[in-house]
């Protein structure tokens, strides 16, 4: 049913996340951002538990001002989910998340002041076990670097990065990721396969404002596919101009992609002809939405017909291959007697992915039981 990914991924250290290990051969994990008003603290609360729902590892958020730092601490107490605060210019603020309970900083040490204030902030971080995330990016980087390199080139991310890397050095941190994230899908792969040779620490991937949901999902599978494929990263973000929740859904629906981690049921579906028996588009569609609580990884083929039906059945936790009226069900490759009528297929096939789940699930947990 489940084929391994070929994929031999990078060699890194590994850090922590609250309890999400990112880096040395963990799951990578997938992430998102709010884009509610750190300081409207209900509206936020709300998005994270949207963002868990779907299965986010890690959800960061912005926090500009002293005031968004005392909302981040009423969000700390309403939710285990764990926390990234991005903060710029404004040590004081890393300072206060620190003490409130944040996960991780993301932090460009190299703009939040002098030696001493860099040196509070590590010092914070080290003595509460909270990582820190060096991100660079294409659209904001120095001022000379832009004037050395006249545009941002994956040399100059590199630099930028390598500039952030050497100050954490010098203060003996070592409990960091890394991002060179840039818009240009070749901007980014080449920054990160530089990156990626010359340090050992776990590495963050995205294409920074990829875009509109289609567009964006399409730039950053390509991008990220690239990178991943070659086993490079260790936690991702797809950044798109679209609910958050979407990100994290296109972010393990490309991790599925390449077998490198699954969540959920992986619909094979036609894309359908004049010999579907049945409306597979309308079918896969309200599925996805009705399954959307279903974490366990199962494979699911929708075929309308029966010249490819079988076949991607016989390689699916469930399956069915569209009929006139009633469709052939296979379950674990192998076709049962009973047949589903077309006009109440999503009802039948929901309750059968279900009752799979909760077995599979059983079967998992008595495995892990055993060991």
């Amino acid at each position: 049913m489940h084929i391994e990914s070929p994929i031999k991924r990078r060699k890194s250290s590994r850090i922590y996340v609250g309890d999400v290990p990112v880096g040395g051969g963990a799951p990578i994990a997938v992430q998102s951002m709010t884009n509610t008003r750190t300081t409207d603290v209900e509206a936020t609360v709300a998005q994270i538990k949207a963002l868990e729902k779907v299965g986010a590892d890690i959800v960061r958020i912005s926090v500009p001002t002293m005031d968004a730092a005392e909302a981040f601490k009423e969000i700390r107490q309403l939710t285990d989910m764990a926390l990234v605060a991005d903060i710029h210019f404004d040590y004081r603020i890393a300072l206060k998340v620190a003490e409130y309970g944040v996960n991780c900083l993301r932090i460009n040490p190299g703009n939040i002041g002098n030696e001493q204030r860099i040196r509070s902030v590590v010092d914070a971080a080290r003595d509460k076990n909270i990582p820190i995330r060096i991100g660079v990016n294409g659209g904001s980087l120095e001022r000379d670097l832009q004037e050395k390199y006249g545009e941002p080139t994956p040399a100059a991310l590199v630099e930028s990065a390598m500039r952030h890397v050497d100050i954490l050095d010098r203060l003996n941190f070592d409990q960091f990721k890394v991002s060179v994230k840039a818009s240009d899908v070749f901007l980014a792969v080449d920054s990160y396969r530089q990156l990626a040779k010359k340090i050992d620490q776990p590495l963050h991937l995205g294409i920074t404002e990829a875009g509109g949901a289609r567009a964006g999902s399409v730039k950053s599978a390509v991008g990220l596919g690239m990178l991943l494929s070659e086993g490079i990263g260790d936690t991702l973000r797809i950044s798109l101009a679209a609910d958050p929740v979407e990100e994290i859904k296109v972010g393990f629906d490309i991790l599925k992609s390449l077998r490198i981690r699954s969540r959920g049921v992986n619909f094979i579906a036609c894309p359908t002809c004049s010999r579907q028996e049945f409306d597979v588009i309308g079918t896969v569609n309200e599925l996805e939405q009705r399954l959307e609580d279903v974490v366990i990884p199962m494979d699911v083929s929708v075929i309308g017909c029966v010249v490819n039906g079988p076949g991607e059945a016989e390689v699916s936790h469930i399956g069915v291959a569209g009929g006139n009226k009633r469709s052939a069900y296979y379950d674990d490759g192998k076709r049962q007697k009973e047949r589903f009528t077309n006009d109440d297929l999503i009802d039948q096939l929901e309750a059968k992915i279900r009752a799979k789940a909760a077995m599979l699930d059983t079967a998992n947990r008595i495995d892990i039981s055993q060991k």
